[in-house]
């Protein structure tokens, strides 16, 4: 089948949401754990987050529009912090919940029975049932002015992870502690490793 841009541009609002969402294939499912100065907590599941830089380690994400209230946004420019934990197969369903719209005073965690966790005095909630959680330093947002979302890059500060999924050269196997990857806006899938490739060289 072929989809010109004129036919894209055709298809119903929700049709060509999900059509476009699922191209980029599978990506990660992390929730971003947020509160804000009246200690108001946020978590929201975000399908964005890349990898930008070891050294120094380096995350970015993409944050939609700014429009309309996004309180994880909000509350990363306000207090400088959050932390980003990834979704395994336990939690899936919960993590998929924080994407409904909630008051700011009314908690995700709350809301899905997702437990809050505080470690070594960061000022952002970990997700206690996450396997691989980092907390991260807001370092800068750089305003997309081609559709109105932002890209917000983070410092990584400290990384949370189950002995099981460390491997001796550092990788981090996370077949392991059972995270999932999410296609398009609502599936979401488990992973089976084919292999790790050595080096490439001429």
């Amino acid at each position: 089948m072929h989809f010109s841009k004129d036919r894209i541009a055709a298809l119903e609002k929700h049709t060509r949401t999900h059509f476009i969402n699922s191209l980029s294939g599978f990506k990660s499912a992390n929730l971003i754990g947020t509160q804000d100065l009246q200690g108001n907590t946020n978590l929201a599941i975000v399908s964005s987050v890349i990898h930008l830089g070891a050294h120094p380690p380096l995350v970015g994400m993409i944050m939609r529009p700014h429009s309309v209230p996004r309180h994880t946004f909000e509350n990363i420019i306000e207090t400088g912090v959050y932390t980003i934990n990834q979704v395994n197969s336990d939690i899936y369903q919960q993590a998929h919940q924080t994407s409904a719209r909630y008051a700011k005073d009314e908690s995700e965690f709350d809301a899905t029975g997702l437990k809050t966790e505080y470690l070594n005095d960061f000022k952002a909630p970990f997700v206690a049932q996450s396997r691989l959680k980092y907390a991260v330093k807001f370092v800068e947002n750089q305003h997309l002015a081609v559709n109105g979302t932002e890209l917000v890059i983070g410092e990584i500060m400290d990384v949370y992870v189950d002995k099981s999924a460390l491997q001796s050269d550092g990788f981090l196997d996370l077949q392991a502690i059972d995270t999932v990857a999410v296609t398009g806006l609502d599936s979401y899938h488990t992973a089976n490793k084919l292999n790790r490739l050595p080096y490439a060289k001429k």
